[in-house]
Parts: structure tokens; C-alpha cells; sequence
């Protein structure tokens, strides 16, 4: 098992190569083999999923890093590796993307706005998008060890995915990039997945998924 951890540090470099592939690929796939990419407006539904997905998951993977210091359990420890090198290596992606067709990484407009959720308000205390915890509840779960930690860790992954769930949908509906399309409902493919094993190991420890 310690050999499979060593991800825990190299994932940041790896972001990086992942994203450089998918950069090359969207030019290929997406302009039919031309130099000049497609380039989605500033307020896109494209351009508005990269930043705010990037956004959303960001945190992921802070709150997969921080279960990762408070439990030893062996099948936390590797759904949260999973999620971490995953979503990493997908936020190089869209914020690739974004440099790509030279998009700024933020915008005036709110979070979801391209959605048409712009005027939602939100949680605050830095949940900015449905499904993002609380500055509160990751101090939290910094706070927490062992089965403490890994049940708030997996009511707030299973909140936050089904969060991400939502937002990946609206790009599969309307982002017009086929191979951020694709991205997104691979995301909501994944994600829906890990929510059934997170249910489960929720219910072995007795506990449910936040209302």
C-alpha cells in the first residue's frame, strides 16, 4: 500500500502532463486538425463550466488531502487518493482550456451564471456552488480523526459531488466544445458511481448522507 501513496505528492506534476495532452487533443478533436482552436466566448456555457468546475474542484481535493492526514483507514484513504488525482488532473484540463483560448480564469458575472443560476444565493463562509463546504466544516474536519473524520469527509464528498453532478450536466447540456462535453459526462459517470460506494461506506459506519 505505500507504494500506491507516492501519488499523494507526484499528483501535481502529473495534473500538468494530463493537461498538456488534453490541451493538444481539444485542438485536434475540436478544430478538425486545425491550428486555429475554436474559442468559446468570455461568458460561454464552456467557458463558465471551466472556471467554475475548477473552482468546485479545488476543494475536493483539499478535503481529500486532509482525510488523507485523519484516518488510516485503508478504503478512505484510497477513494480520497482517487478523487484527488482525478479531479486534479481534470482542473488542469479546464483551466488549460481556458488558457487555451485565452479566457480569463475568472469573471465579473456570479458562479453559476451561465447556468442561469447566477442570482442563487449562496451558502457563504466559502461556499461559493451548490455542494462546496463551508470554511467552518473544513475546519472541522481538520479537526476530527479516525471514523469521526471519515463520516463528515464522506457526507461532505457525497454533498459536493452531487453538487459537481449538477454542474457537469449543465455543460453536457450546453457547452458546445465537444471534448468538454465529453469531460463532463464522464464526470457525472464517475461521480454517480462514487456516490453509491460512499453511501455504502457511510452506512457501515452507521451514518447516512446529510439531508
Amino acid at each position: 500500500m505505500r507504494r500506491r501513496y507516492i501519488g499523494w505528492i507526484a499528483g501535481p506534476a502529473a495534473a500538468v502532463l494530463v493537461a498538456a495532452g488534453a490541451i493538444t487533443y481539444a485542438v485536434a478533436e475540436d478544430s478538425g486538425g486545425s491550428p486555429e482552436p475554436k474559442v468559446p466566448a468570455a461568458e460561454s456555457a464552456d467557458a463558465g463550466f471551466a472556471r467554475d468546475m475548477a473552482v468546485h474542484h479545488q476543494q475536493a481535493v483539499e478535503m481529500s488531502y486532509i482525510i488523507r492526514d485523519r484516518t488510516r483507514n485503508t478504503e478512505v484513504r484510497r477513494l480520497a487518493y482517487d478523487i484527488a488525482q482525478t479531479q486534479a488532473n481534470q482542473r488542469g484540463m479546464l483551466l488549460g482550456w481556458l488558457d487555451l483560448w485565452g479566457l480569463p480564469k475568472v469573471s465579473a458575472k456570479p458562479p453559476m451564471a451561465w447556468m442561469g443560476m447566477g442570482d442563487m444565493p449562496e451558502r457563504g463562509d466559502g461556499s461559493l456552488m451548490p455542494g462546496m463546504a463551508t470554511n467552518t466544516e473544513l475546519k472541522k474536519l481538520q479537526a476530527l480523526n479516525g471514523k469521526q473524520a471519515e463520516v463528515l469527509y464522506l457526507q461532505l464528498m457525497t454533498a459536493h459531488h452531487k453538487g459537481g453532478i449538477h454542474m457537469a450536466e449543465g455543460c453536457v447540456a450546453k457547452c458546445t466544445v465537444g471534448v468538454e462535453k465529453r469531460l463532463a459526462q464522464g464526470m457525472v459517470d464517475a461521480q454517480q458511481s462514487e456516490l453509491q460506494v460512499m453511501a455504502g461506506m457511510l452506512e457501515e459506519r452507521g451514518a447516512a448522507p446529510r439531508s
